[in-house]
C-alpha cells in the first residue's frame, strides 16, 4: 500500500494568467504620424524651391500636433510611447524641419552666419524638447516653461510665408538678416525660463464665455482674409508674451496665473 499522499488538482485550483498584450493605440498616434508628415512634406517642398507650401505644411503639423494629446486625453488612450512618438515627430517637424527650410530659404547666403542661426534653432529645439519630457511631472500645466517648439516652427513658417509671398514692406537684402534674427530669437526662447500660456486649460468639452466664441469667429476671418499676415503676427504676439509675463511679474511682484 502506498502512504505517500499525492497532489489533488481541480479546476478551481488552476488560475491562468494572461499577460497582457504589447501594442500601441491608433487613434492619437495616426495623428502623430501625420503631423510628422506635415514636417517631412515641409522640407520636401523647400528642396524644390515651393517655400509657401513648405511653409502650409509647417502650419498643418501644428495643428495636428495640437490634437493628438488632446484625442489621447478624451478616448483615455495616453501612453509612454505616445508620448515618444510625440516628440520625435515635433523635433522633426518643428526642430529641423524650419531650421532646414530658413537655411535652403535665404540663411544660405550669409554663410557661417546662416548655418550657424539654424544650427542654434534646431539645438535649442531639441533641448527644449528634452526639457519638456523630463520636467512634465513638475512644471505647471497651464504654462509652458519656454516658447513650445511648435509655435517656433510657426513663427519660422509664418515669416517665410509672408516674405516669400511679397507681403512684407522690406528690402530683399535684410531680410536673411531678419530670418537670422527670428531664427536666433525663436531657438533661445524655446531653452528660457519665460512662462508661456499652454491653453490645456481650455477644454472644448465645457462651456465657454459667449465672447470667447465671438473672439475665435473674429480670428477665422482674419485667417481667412490674409493667412501669412495674420499668422505671423499671431505668433509674433505670442512669441514675445512670455516676457510680457515675465517683466509684469517682475515689477508686480505677483505671479501670473
Amino acid at each position: 500500500m502506498n502512504n505517500e499522499l499525492e497532489p489533488i488538482t481541480s479546476d478551481e485550483d488552476i488560475v491562468l494568467v494572461r499577460k497582457p498584450r504589447k501594442g500601441i493605440y491608433v487613434l492619437p498616434n495616426l495623428f502623430t504620424l501625420a503631423a510628422l508628415f506635415g514636417g517631412f512634406y515641409a522640407i520636401v517642398m523647400a528642396m524644390q524651391g515651393q517655400f509657401i507650401q513648405s511653409s502650409i505644411g509647417i502650419f498643418c503639423a501644428m495643428v495636428l500636433d495640437s490634437l493628438d494629446g488632446r484625442v489621447a486625453r478624451m478616448t483615455n488612450t495616453q501612453s509612454a510611447f505616445g508620448e515618444q512618438m510625440d516628440s520625435l515627430s515635433d523635433m522633426v517637424s518643428f526642430g529641423a524641419a524650419p531650421a532646414l527650410i530658413s537655411y535652403v530659404w535665404v540663411l544660405n547666403g550669409l554663410g557661417k552666419w546662416g548655418w550657424f542661426a539654424a544650427f542654434v534653432y534646431c539645438a535649442c529645439a531639441a533641448l527644449r524638447l528634452a526639457r519638456f519630457n523630463v520636467n512634465t511631472a513638475v512644471v505647471d500645466k497651464k504654462f509652458f516653461q519656454g516658447l513650445p517648439s511648435p509655435a517656433a516652427g510657426a513663427l519660422m513658417a509664418g515669416f517665410i510665408w509672408l516674405a516669400d509671398d511679397n507681403k512684407i514692406p522690406v528690402r530683399d537684402t535684410a531680410i536673411p538678416w531678419i530670418t537670422f534674427f527670428i531664427a536666433v530669437y525663436a531657438g533661445l526662447t524655446m531653452v528660457s525660463n519665460a512662462r508661456f500660456y499652454s491653453g490645456k486649460a481650455l477644454d472644448v468639452r465645457y462651456r465657454v464665455p459667449f465672447g470667447v466664441m465671438v473672439l475665435m469667429i473674429l480670428t477665422f476671418v482674419l485667417i481667412s482674409s490674409n493667412p501669412p499676415l495674420t499668422l505671423f503676427g499671431l505668433f509674433v504676439v505670442y512669441s514675445i508674451s512670455g516676457y510680457v509675463i515675465w517683466a509684469w511679474e517682475r515689477l508686480s511682484g505677483k505671479r501670473f496665473s
